[in-house]
């Protein structure tokens, strides 16, 4: 007999639905698997099993009971990571119906059929491991890139073993123990520093500073009045709108409105027309990150609820597997695109297989091919009308991929020269055919350039147009999908093929922030906690992240863009086999050490705030204990009245815990730097109390 352990009941149903559609008998349902004569199938919830708590390793708590968070276990690195069963009821007596198919006798073979990506991989494999610790029965793997009854069967008929996958799992194990070890113990950390509940996390950390970061631009951004020289004259019936390039600051209208007049008394002749009639080509099949892309910004759907709608769809077999980071489709795939194109030709679409590399390109590929329908394509009554919008963009995009029918274009350039002045290049696009766009969004527009031929002369009045900088823009969904995707771009266009190549490097390096299968729910994690908002498709920073980032700064806790990506690097090495979980686990548990080490710095460059509630000294006015809240250092005595204080931030530098003692026992405090003034300035100075309030002293 051969056991099936499903991630979820809903793969199970849908692998028992096709054996039994391959066999012609359906299979026995029993309370938590099916079974037939060959195989039994079951499953998890999920994730049964969790990593144990700090104070399993620290005070032997293995019952799961909770203690209060203390200094005193951290940091905390575990000589051999823990699982323990997740404590519900349901989740226990699951757990037991699949230890005890896996113990059966009749049972030889078991099946991993977690979903396809690492995630998967490990939550099966630890119901078996503990379920029968090192067993000699064989142990398969069911890969899944979609879960329609044809491709189920032919995966059942394909199984890999499961020591193929044993480099995914590693990557998976070392995530696990990574993301622990830093969420674990730098929260903690963080939480009794600040006094505030503060999730650190290796990546939700650098997904809210890029937000901050953005923001703090924005507000910080002060506008500048600048001109542009422009001139709207019409030639003959056309009008010829000729925008310099150069700009003039505020203070050089002059030198602008010399040029404007040395332009004007100089001719403008068309030196060249070109126009050629050209094929445009579809955008590229989607990838998770795209999706979520297009379908925010047209409809502003949620990361969340695209994803959640499009593993739906996965698990109902209208479409392959979502979180995939691939635009591209494997060589492999050839014959199975051509059947999902007879199904999708037959409801009136022109298509055709395309088998050039814009399409199939294996070296794009980690794990998962581009997002596509499969052969089952379900009726509009079959979806709800936000099922109807995500399965439909996907839909349209490979219609529009595997169009037969061309787009064409006419292109033209005009070039108009100012004689010994500048240059213009005047661009625009005519369709011809719309082929490819009748089917997606992507929609061109025209645009129709004056009818000039080469020698006319170009009527013109260059005149100083008043304009103002702007600053940067929040971040979208879109904006900052890409930023996560590779932090290190170089600003280009999406389609240029460059930017291409560096995005797909990128992944397979291991220096995008999160992953396709993680990035959804760590952003959602942080709408949750409040450090960030999402209104419509624009990310705003909220105090509570601001709180987040800054004490973090002044806690010396770095979670920036180029430790996360250090991080996945290692990750990826240990998917290539080029690194042990057990050595990646330690450039974590390094990092994690620097932050506690106590490290001796001069009072000047001192930015330590101390610990929640500690006491630093007497308050100067009423007599009080000053004790450390989350705002700084506080009179004990708030509740009778008074309000002596002092700031945790001053012109943007952390008060010590040191400088505040310093200042309630002598008065002042030693020199520190790295205050900067309103005009961006840094300066040093000491802190003193005059009349109760906190002041500078530069002496």
């Amino acid at each position: 007999m051969k056991l099936i352990i499903a991630e979820k009941p809903s793969l199970a149903r849908n692998i028992a639905d096709a054996i039994g559609g391959k066999t012609g008998n359906a299979m026995r349902k029993n309370p938590g698997f099916f079974s037939d004569r060959e195989y039994f199938v079951t499953w998890a919830y999920g994730h049964l099993f969790s990593l144990a708590d700090i104070e399993y390793y620290t005070a032997g708590k293995e019952d799961g009971s909770k203690s209060a968070w203390k200094m005193d276990n951290l940091p905390c690195f575990p000589n051999e990571f823990q699982f323990m069963l997740k404590t519900d009821a349901g989740a226990a007596k699951q757990f037991e119906i699949i230890r005890s198919l896996c113990a059966r006798d009749d049972v030889d073979t078991i099946i991993n059929a977690g979903d396809a990506d690492r995630e998967g991989e490990i939550i099966v494999r630890l119901c078996i491991s503990k379920s029968l610790g090192k067993t000699e029965k064989s142990l398969k793997r069911l890969w899944l890139p979609d879960q329609t009854p044809i491709t189920i069967r032919q995966a059942l008929n394909g199984l890999k073993d499961s020591r193929e996958y044993e480099n995914l799992a590693s990557e998976g194990f070392a995530r696990t123990y990574i993301d622990w070890l830093y969420g674990t113990n730098l929260t903690r950390y963080a939480t009794l520093r600040s006094g505030m509940l503060l999730r650190v996390g290796r990546v939700i950390v650098p997904i809210v500073k890029a937000v901050y970061d953005r923001d703090m631009q924005i507000k910080n951004f002060t506008p500048e009045k600048y001109f542009s020289l422009e001139s709207k004259e019409s030639t003959g019936k056309e009008t010829v709108e000729l925008i310099s390039a150069k700009r003039f600051s505020e203070n050089e209208i002059k030198k602008a409105e010399a040029l404007c007049e040395k332009y004007n008394s100089l001719p403008a002749v068309v030196t060249s027309v070109k126009s050629k009639k050209s094929k445009i080509g579809p955008g590229k099949l989607y990838s998770l990150t795209k999706l979520q892309n297009y379908l925010s910004k047209k409809y502003k759907m949620t990361m969340n609820e695209s994803l959640s709608i499009a593993q739906s769809l996965y698990e109902r077999g209208y479409l392959t597997y979502p979180r995939t980071n691939s635009e591209y489709l494997a060589t492999a795939e050839k014959d199975k695109m051509r059947q999902i194109i007879a199904n999708v030709a037959k409801l009136g679409y022109q298509v055709a297989l395309r088998e050039d590399k814009t399409v199939f390109d294996d070296s794009k590929i980690e794990a998962h091919s581009a997002l596509t329908p499969t052969y089952k394509i379900p009726g509009k009554k079959d979806l709800t009308e936000r099922e109807y919008l995500v399965y439909s963009a996907v839909f349209r995009r490979f219609a529009a991929v595997f169009c037969s029918l061309p787009c064409t274009a006419n292109k033209t350039e005009i070039t108009v020269d100012i004689d010994g002045g500048e240059m213009f290049t005047l661009k625009g696009t005519v369709i011809l055919e719309k082929g490819w766009m009748a089917y997606d969004d992507s929609v061109q527009k025209d645009k129709i350039l004056p009818a000039l031929k080469k020698g006319d002369k170009v009527e013109h009045k260059f005149e100083p147009v008043s304009k103002m900088t702007s600053p940067p823009k929040h971040y979208t969904v879109e904006t900052l999908n890409n930023y996560l995707k590779n932090p290190f771009r170089k600003e280009k266009s999406s389609d240029d093929p460059e930017n291409d190549e560096e995005e797909y490097k990128a992944v397979f390096e291991g220096l995008e922030l999160g992953t396709e299968a993680t990035r959804t729910s760590i952003i959602e994690n942080a709408l949750k906690s409040e450090y960030i908002s999402l209104n419509k498709d624009v990310y705003s920073l909220l105090p509570k992240g601001q709180y987040l980032i800054e004490t973090l700064e002044i806690l010396g806790i770095s979670m920036d863009k180029y430790k996360t990506a250090t991080l996945g690097q290692a990750l990826k090495k240990v998917y290539h086999g080029d690194m042990t979980v057990k050595d990646s686990v330690k450039i974590a548990e390094n990092e994690i050490s620097d932050v506690f080490g106590k490290k001796t710095v001069s009072p000047e460059n001192d930015s330590d705030i101390g610990f929640f509630s500690e006491t630093v000294g007497v308050c100067p006015l009423c007599g009080n204990s000053v004790r450390r809240n989350i705002y700084g250092y506080g009179c004990a005595g708030y509740k009778e009245g008074c309000r002596f204080s002092i700031p945790l931030r001053i012109c943007k530098r952390a008060v010590p815990v040191a400088a505040a003692k310093d200042l309630l026992s002598s008065g002042v405090s030693a020199k520190l730097d790295g205050f900067i003034s309103k005009n961006g300035k840094p300066f040093s100075a000491c802190l003193t109390i005059e009349n109760g309030k906190i002041s500078f002293k530069f002496n």
